[in-house]
């Protein structure tokens, strides 16, 4: 495994191994605290653009699952960690990190100092950074390198949420007989999320339509929903005009409305508020937010780099989650229209919420 070196835009060099694919690549890094969960991560579309790099020193321990994948290719543009076990032991593995990230042509750097590239980042805020062979740039590579932006995120994924139309477990153009054990059509409009939150609704006898990004309004009023989920993504929110404006009809159709993620932003955007880029963002599963209604504190997961500014809210929004490390928006409350939205991944309690909506419950 060849010496390479990860070089950011500020001038500052790490030096490292490589492994994954032999190649090289420009992305905005990022860090996320996951203690466990490298699968997910690698899989999990809103890394769309980034170079990633893990804060837990050990990666790969328990190899390569394809059970604990999500439902698509790798998105990343490289994967960077202190240390990644060669020889992982579970009895559900089938391969190892090394060979994974070579088929997803995904190179990767191991050996350097996380602590201290993750200190960088924190005390600097997020940068564009480029995994090179050589510790020397050319004057083009420097260009490149600071001049990347992470853009065409929806595009980008478009073919993996694709226009796709799968059903799950029901057919929702059956009559609704409760005796079948669902009575409710819920329609995911899929910006780049995972399949858990779709699998999590057939707990609540909930038929889930699972669409993609390049649907619109009128094709998800065709379904006859009784509710819609704004699923999580990759990118900045403000970018995508056109879906944005197909939510801002749905609002205008009164359909309830459940936005996690990127969809909690682009539904914020949609009725007049503004988003933010995070100095750092907000990647991992610690992430700790308190209702401010209720007084509770959640230990939440959460893959983000752009909030929406708490200041910019229209008349009848209010937030009703707050981040604990930094006072971030975490999620908003509606007045006027059945729609509410969390930036997190949602817990039991959130997801039964949107359920009494669904089903004529305030």
């Amino acid at each position: 495994m060849s010496t390479a070196y990860l070089i950011l835009e500020n001038g500052a060099v790490f030096e490292g191994r490589q492994f994954g694919h032999d190649g090289e690549a420009v992305g905005e890094l990022v860090f996320t605290t996951g203690m466990t969960g490298y699968l997910e991560t690698l899989s999990d579309p809103s890394y769309f653009g980034q170079i990633v790099l893990q804060t837990f020193p050990l990666i790969g321990n328990y190899g390569v699952i394809p059970q604990e994948f999500g439902q698509g290719p790798v998105h990343l543009r490289a994967y960077i960690v202190r240390e990644w076990c060669q020889e992982p032991s579970n009895f559900r593995s089938e391969g190892n990190l090394d060979s994974f990230l070579r088929e997803q042509k995904t190179p990767g750097l191991f050996g350097i100092d996380t602590r201290e590239l993750t200190r960088t980042l924190r005390e600097n805020g997020t940068m564009n950074a480029m995994l090179s062979k050589t510790p020397e740039l050319s004057d083009s590579q420097w260009a490149a390198l600071r001049g990347y932006k992470v853009t065409g995120a929806a595009e980008g994924i478009r073919s993996f949420t694709g226009d796709r139309q799968r059903l799950v477990r029901a057919d929702p153009f059956r009559d609704r007989d409760p005796e079948l054990g669902f009575d409710r059509c819920v329609v995911l409009w899929d910006f780049g999320c995972a399949p858990k939150l779709a699998e999590t609704l057939h707990q609540y006898r909930c038929i889930c339509v699972v669409v993609g990004n390049a649907a619109t309004a009128e094709d998800i009023l065709t379904l006859n929903p009784d509710g819609v989920i704004l699923s999580g993504g990759p990118g900045d929110p403000a970018e995508n005009v056109q879906i944005i404006g197909e939510i801002k009809k749905l609002c205008d159709k009164g359909v309830p409305l459940f936005g996690v993620g990127l969809g909690h932003q682009m539904l914020a955007l949609a009725l007049g508020a503004s988003t933010e880029k995070l100095r750092f963002g907000h990647r991992g599963a610690n992430q700790p937010v308190r209702d401010l209604k209720t007084g509770r504190v959640f230990v939440t997961t959460q893959n983000h780099g752009y909030a929406v500014s708490a200041e910019s809210l229209p008349e009848g929004a209010a937030v009703r989650y707050e981040g604990l490390n930094d006072g971030v928006c975490e999620g908003i409350d509606y007045v006027g229209i059945p729609a509410f939205s969390v930036q997190f991944e949602p817990a039991g309690d959130i997801v039964e919420r949107f359920i009494t909506i669904v089903k004529g419950g305030a």
